[in-house]
């Protein structure tokens, strides 16, 4: 898991050279890189969510392309459209943004849900149909959705069906230091750093690193911990809605990549601990009583957590 680690570590060091003082939202974005999954990234504006998404892309070398979501956008907009050439007497496919391998999708609660649900084959089948003729999208695929809290005025709430299709939800915060904030201001003195964001990675390095994680083992009881934590969800008495079993698979997936993170071959339980509130949290619906009490899905699964007894004994697979 060394070669992991290392290609990890020079894409998390990379990003940083941007994003100041959020190594740990930065890793859950590589985390989510290296599971082959899509990011909801959620929070105020000016906190960076879109740099974060465009510092990936020029990390890896990869093609990137930004979809500004409005109420006035439709789907056509962001899968593309068939096009009669009249010189061809033929229909020609115009591929629309979502045709790039980091795909940013900005203010995605901005946008109408019938506009939200185009990308829902895309996320999930990693292809989008148009006019009947299915079109592959490239590999790697990621969407990089950032979305305003539902408390701002002007927004439409994802569906939980599309929020499920995301594999962690990041929330970065305003910086946490005085001196990072002033950091900030001193690296955008003369000009932006990711002007001069260079790439460190290859899209084949990256292949090869989501090949060898799904190496990683997980022993039994760390694989019953995931689906107890899960099922718990379903049973909390403040839930209207628990975690599907894709939550399960989330946290499976992304406990690996965080091991091979961090050198390791082997999943513990403090990984799924880690992982629990960006995995499960957003795939949790509290029920009207619960809302009434201020009762968050973040509440409800770090409670499930707290009370879920941590498996021991050897689980490096040395048994």
């Amino acid at each position: 898991m060394s070669q992991v680690q290392a290609f990890a570590e020079r894409v998390i060091t990379n990003i940083e050279r941007v994003i100041v003082g959020k190594r740990d939202a930065v890793e859950l974005a590589v985390v989510g890189l290296l599971c082959q999954g899509h990011l909801l990234i959620e929070d105020v504006p000016g906190v960076g969510k879109t740099v974060l998404a465009r510092s990936l892309a020029r990390s890896l070398g990869c093609s990137f392309s930004r979809i500004q979501f409005t109420p006035d956008m439709l789907p056509s907009d962001v899968t593309g459209v068939s096009i009669f050439n009249q010189v061809s007497r033929e229909f020609e496919f115009r591929p629309g943004p979502v045709m790039a391998q980091v795909v940013l999708s900005d203010e995605i609660n901005r946008a109408t849900p019938k506009t939200q649900a185009a990308l829902l084959e895309a996320m999930e089948e990693r292809q989008i149909t148009v006019d009947g003729v299915t079109h592959p999208l490239p590999r790697p695929f990621m969407v990089l959705a950032t979305q305003n809290p539902i408390e701002y005025e002007g927004t439409f709430p994802l569906p939980e069906a599309q929020l499920d299709r995301f594999l962690l939800r990041v929330r970065l915060g305003y910086p946490s230091l005085l001196d990072d904030e002033i950091h900030i201001l001193e690296r955008q003195q003369f000009r932006h750093p990711l002007e001069h964001l260079e790439q460190v990675a290859t899209v084949e390095e990256l292949s090869q690193a989501q090949e060898t994680v799904k190496a990683v083992y997980v022993a039994r009881p760390v694989k019953r911990y995931m689906v107890e934590l899960t099922r718990q969800t379903r049973e909390h008495p403040e839930a209207y809605l628990g975690a599907s079993p894709r939550g399960s698979l989330t946290l499976y997936r992304a406990g690996q990549a965080r091991a091979a993170l961090l050198g390791r071959d082997y999943v513990l339980p403090d990984d799924v601990k880690r992982l629990a509130l960006p995995a499960l949290a957003h795939r949790v619906i509290p029920g009207p009583a619960a809302r009434l009490r201020d009762i968050t899905a973040e509440r409800i699964v770090q409670e499930v957590v707290e009370k879920m007894p941590v498996p021991g004994g050897d689980l490096t697979g040395g048994e």
